[in-house]
C-alpha cells in the first residue's frame, strides 16, 4: 500500500510527495512540509527515509521558502499573496497574482509518517499564460542536498527524472508523471554557503499539466551480496553521500569556482581530479540506484571536464598531459591516474567503446605524462617535489591528494593508484584489440610492481614508509592508510602483508586508540613539522616532532574514506574478523550522521577530520569523499571485490 501526499497545481502543475509502505523500510520514512503563513510558500521542509528524528529539521535556509516566481520582462519575480485563509479541515490556502495572471494555491500540509497521512498543494491559474518556477532554497550548512539526474547537459542544466539527495536524511527521486520535459538548475555561492535547486516548468494552460511526484528512495540491496540483510539497512541512507555534484558557484573560468555538474568536495566545494576515482569507484559498484537514473553519465561528464578543461599546456601550447588537482595547483601525481581509474570504472560499467574511442588518445598522453616522470628508470614515478624535510612551503602543494603532507620524489600513494591506472588503461586498451598498447602499460605496471615493496619497506619498522625522499630517507609514518592501499592492490606479497597488518595493529593498541567508531587514523606517529605544509596551515605542529597537533586534519587526524584501504587489505588476504570490527562500529556512527556536519569551511570546525576523541580537526564540514568507506561492505565479497580489481588480478 502506498499513501501519496499531493503538492497539486490543479490545472497546471500537480506536486506530490510518497511515502513508501512500511513494509519496505527498516524505519518507515517520514517526511514533514509546512506552509508558510507570511508569504505563499512552503518554509519547512525536510524527510528523513530510515524513519529517524532528522525530519525535525528543516532543510531550506532560514526565512526563506518553497516558491512559486513567474517570468515578467525577462525576470522572475515571486508571486504575491493577496489572500490567506485556513479552511476548517486545516488546509491553508493562498489567492496570488502572477502579473495579470490569478493563482488559487492550496495546501494540505500534514507530517506523512509511514503508511498515514497526505500533504496537498492546489494551485489553479486563471487569466494569460504565465512562465512558472519552482525553487528550492536550501541549506549546506545543514546538509548539502544536492541533485543527481539521468542528464546533465553541456549548457549546466539538468533534466528529470533526477534523485535529490539531502545526505544522511535520504534521497528522494523526483519525476514527471506523464513523462514531460522538466529542466532545472543548481546554483550556489561558497562565500554565503547557499545552494539553489530550482525546477522551470513548461508553459502552463489548464489542458496541459504538469505532475511532479517526489518519493523517498530506498536503495535496493545489490544481488548476492553477502550479508546483505545485516548491512545494508545500515549503508543505504549515506550512500549517495559520497557523489555531490557541484552547484555553479564562484566566476566562471576562474580557479576558484565550479561548473555545474561535475563530481566534487560538496555541493559548494571544489572538484578535484585527485578525488574523481573515489566516486567513479562508488558509482561503479551501484550504478543505477533508481529506475532510469545512471551514475555513469555523471563520471563520464566529470572525466571529460578535467581531460578537456583543465589540462596543462607547455610554452607553445601544446597538451602536456598534466591534469591539474584543483583550482590551478600542479604536480599532482594522483590527478592523472585518478581520470584514467575513472574511465575504467565508466567503461567497464557501460560498454560504452564509442566514448574509450573518442578519449583513448587523451587518456595515453596522461598515462605516458605518468611514464616520463619516472625520471631515474627505476620503475618507480617520482614527483617533482622532493620530498626532503622542510621543503613543502606554501603556495606549494605537495604531489598527492594528501596535499598539507609533505610527500614527494618516490610516493608510496600516488604510485600504488599509477600501477592502477595502468592496468586499468592496459585493459582498457585490450577492449579495443590495441595489443601492442596493452603490452605497454603493462609493462609500466609490472615494472613499478617490481619495485614498489623494496623501495619503500622500512626493515626498522617491518611495513611500508609512505614516502622516499630524493636524500634517500624513508618517511614512516606507521600508516594504515599508505599499507592497507599497498596490499589492497597486490603490490606487497600476502605473507608480508600479513605480518605489517599485524604490526600496524599492535602499534595501534601501543598508542592506545581504540575509537573504531571513527575509524582508523591514517598514520599512527605524529608528523614532523618538517613534514608538513609551512609555515602555516591547518594542522602544523610547532613542535618539530609533531606531537603539539597530533590528531589534527593530515597530522594524524582520522578522515573515514581513506579508512577503506585498511580494511579492504584484510578482506584481500582473507582475514575479515578485524576489519569486520572497525566497519559495523563506523557504520552505526554513520546511521547517526557523524561522519558530517554540513559545509563549514571554516579551520578546525568539520568533522569531515576528527581528532582520535571525536573533536572537529576538518574544514570542509562536509567531504563527499568520506563516504567511501561505504565500499568496505562490498569489498569484504569476493564476488564484488572480483569485479572492481579485474585489471589488478591479470
Amino acid at each position: 500500500m502506498k499513501k501519496t501526499a499531493l503538492i497539486f497545481l490543479a490545472g497546471m502543475v500537480i506536486f506530490s510527495i510518497s511515502s513508501a509502505s512500511q513494509q519496505d523500510y527498516k524505519g518507515s520514512p517520514v517526511l514533514k512540509s509546512i506552509a508558510d503563513e507570511a508569504a505563499p510558500g512552503i518554509s519547512f521542509l525536510s524527510w528523513d527515509t530510515e524513519g529517524g528524528d532528522r525530519v525535525d529539521t528543516n532543510l531550506l535556509r532560514p526565512d526563506s521558502a518553497v516558491k512559486i516566481q513567474y517570468l515578467s520582462d525577462g525576470t522572475w519575480r515571486d508571486v504575491q499573496m493577496k489572500k490567506r485563509r485556513v479552511e476548517d479541515s486545516g488546509a491553508v490556502a493562498y489567492a496570488l497574482e502572477a502579473g495579470k495572471t490569478r493563482l488559487t494555491w492550496r495546501i494540505e500540509p500534514y507530517e506523512i509518517r509511514g503508511v498515514r497521512g497526505d500533504v496537498k498543494f492546489e494551485l489553479s491559474s486563471h487569466g494569460e499564460t504565465v512562465l512558472l518556477r519552482l525553487v528550492f532554497p536550501f541549506d549546506p550548512k545543514v546538509t548539502p542536498t544536492t541533485v543527481l539526474p539521468s542528464i546533465w547537459q553541456d549548457n549546466g542544466f539538468f533534466r528529470l527524472p533526477a534523485i535529490i539527495n539531502a545526505p544522511d536524511f535520504g534521497p528522494m527521486l523526483l519525476k514527471e508523471a506523464h513523462g514531460r520535459d522538466i529542466r532545472g538548475t543548481l546554483e550556489g555561492s561558497r562565500k554565503d554557503k547557499v545552494a539553489d535547486l530550482t525546477l522551470e516548468l513548461s508553459t502552463l494552460t489548464p489542458d496541459s499539466p504538469i505532475t511532479l511526484t517526489l518519493t523517498p528512495l530506498l536503495l535496493p540491496a545489490p544481488s548476492g551480496l553477502r550479508d546483505a540483510a545485516d548491512l545494508w539497512p545500515a549503508t543505504r541512507r549515506g550512500w549517495l553521500n559520497a557523489l555531490q555534484p557541484c552547484a555553479r558557484w564562484g566566476e566562471p573560468g576562474k580557479p576558484f569556482s565550479a561548473p555545474a555538474g561535475i563530481l566534487g568536495n560538496n555541493i559548494i566545494s571544489d572538484p578535484a581530479s585527485v578525488s574523481l576515482w573515489f566516486y567513479a569507484d562508488q558509482a561503479f559498484l551501484l550504478p543505477e540506484p533508481a529506475a532510469g537514473i545512471s551514475l555513469m553519465p555523471l563520471v563520464r561528464r566529470s572525466i571529460d571536464y578535467w581531460l578537456d578543461q583543465r589540462m596543462k599546456r607547455d610554452d607553445k601550447g601544446r597538451l602536456t598531459g598534466e591534469v591539474s588537482g584543483y583550482w590551478d595547483y600542479g604536480n599532482f601525481l594522483d590527478a592523472e591516474a585518478s581520470p584514467i581509474i575513472s574511465a575504467w570504472d565508466y567503461v567497464e560499467s557501460t560498454r560504452d567503446l564509442d566514448w574509450l574511442k573518442a578519449r583513448l588518445e587523451r587518456l595515453e598522453l596522461v598515462a605516458d605524462f605518468l611514464a616520463l616522470r619516472d625520471v631515474d628508470h627505476d620503475g618507480f614515478v617520482e614527483a617533482v617535489q622532493s620530498g626532503n624535510r622542510g621543503t613543502l612551503v606554501q603556495p606549494n602543494r605537495s604531489c598527492a591528494w594528501w596535499d598539507a603532507l609533505n610527500c614527494g620524489h618516490k610516493d608510496g600513494y600516488t604510485n600504488a593508484l599509477i600501477y592502477r591506472a595502468w592496468r586499468c588503461l592496459g585493459d582498457l586498451e585490450s577492449k579495443l584489440g590495441r595489443t601492442a598498447q596493452n603490452a605497454a602499460y603493462t609493462r609500466l605496471a609490472d615494472n613499478l610492481k617490481s619495485v614498489y615493496a623494496k623501495t619503500l619497506y622500512n626493515p626498522q619498522t617491518g611495513w611500508l614508509a609512505w614516502w622516499k625522499s630524493a636524500d634517500g630517507e624513508l618517511h614512516d609514518y606507521a600508516s594504515p592508510t599508505l599499507n592497507g592501499l599497498a596490499i589492497e592492490y597486490g603490490l606487497v606479497e600476502p605473507a608480508l602483508g600479513r605480518q605489517i597488518l599485524d604490526r600496524l595493529w599492535k602499534k595501534m593498541a601501543d598508542a592506545g586508540f581504540t575509537r573504531f567508531d571513527l575509524g582508523v587514523p591514517p598514520m599512527l606517529v605524529p608528523v614532523h613539522r618538517s613534514d608538513y605544509l609551512l609555515p602555516v596551515t591547518i594542522g602544523i605542529p610547532k613542535r618539530e616532532d609533531g606531537t603539539d597537533t597530533f590528531g589534527q586534519y593530515m597530522n594524524g587526524g582520522i578522515t573515514a574514506g581513506h579508512v577503506l584501504h585498511f580494511l579492504a587489505a584484510h578482506y584481500v588476504l582473507g582475514e575479515p574478523e578485524r576489519a569486520d570490527k572497525v566497519l559495523r562500529a563506523m557504520l552505526e556512527r554513520q546511521m547517526r550522521g557523524e561522519f558530517q556536519n554540513g559545509v563549514r569551511d571554516a579551520d578546525l570546525q568539520g568533522i569531515d577530520w576528527t581528532t582520535w576523541d571525536g573533536k572537529p580537526s576538518g574544514y570542509e564540514g562536509y567531504l563527499a569523499d568520506s563516504f567511501r568507506f561505504l565500499q568496505a561492505i562490498f569489498l569484504r565479497d569476493p564476488t564484488f571485490r572480483s569485479l572492481l580489481y579485474r585489471p589488478l588480478t591479470r
